[in-house]
């Protein structure tokens, strides 16, 4: 789960900042999964979003950024979120290996785009959260002047 510390992105959930495994049966749907848990846990979310999927043997690993309140955050013990470099892949194959980190930034990344381009996510993200996901935003998708 991720929070805004002042203006300072934070992880946290019920272990700290370590990330989270959940094994799902074929017929659950794992967004409503993933709000069912985390809001039994500190409750509603205010996003959560799927950003990326891949393949682990015969699994999909899905990745989610889950973004609670402040308030939720409180009772857990939380760490600031490090910049990380993308994991890299050839032009036909994918990374030999990809980091939580590196999975965690590119889930960031694609919130800020989505932040300025979707107006739902644009709209559940008090204005805090489009200035600390501001430098997250690549270059060629950042807003063109008018």
């Amino acid at each position: 789960m991720v929070w805004l510390n002042g203006e300072r992105l934070e992880l946290t959930g019920p272990d700290g900042s370590v990330p989270w495994m959940l094994q799902l049966d074929d017929a659950e749907h794992p967004v409503a999964v993933v709000e069912r848990i985390v809001s039994g846990l500190v409750g509603p979310p205010m996003l959560v979003h799927s950003t990326s999927w891949r393949r682990d043997g015969s699994a999909v690993i899905l990745s989610f950024v889950v973004v609670i309140a402040p308030a939720q955050a409180e009772p857990m013990d939380t760490a600031p979120i490090r910049r990380a470099d993308l994991a890299r892949s050839g032009a036909t194959r994918a990374p030999a290996s990809i980091g939580f980190t590196q999975v965690l930034e590119h889930g960031l990344r694609h919130l800020a785009w989505l932040a300025q381009d979707d107006a739902v996510v644009a709209e559940r993200l008090p204005d805090g959260w489009h200035r600390a996901l501001s430098d997250y935003v690549p270059e060629p998708f950042r807003s063109l002047p008018t």
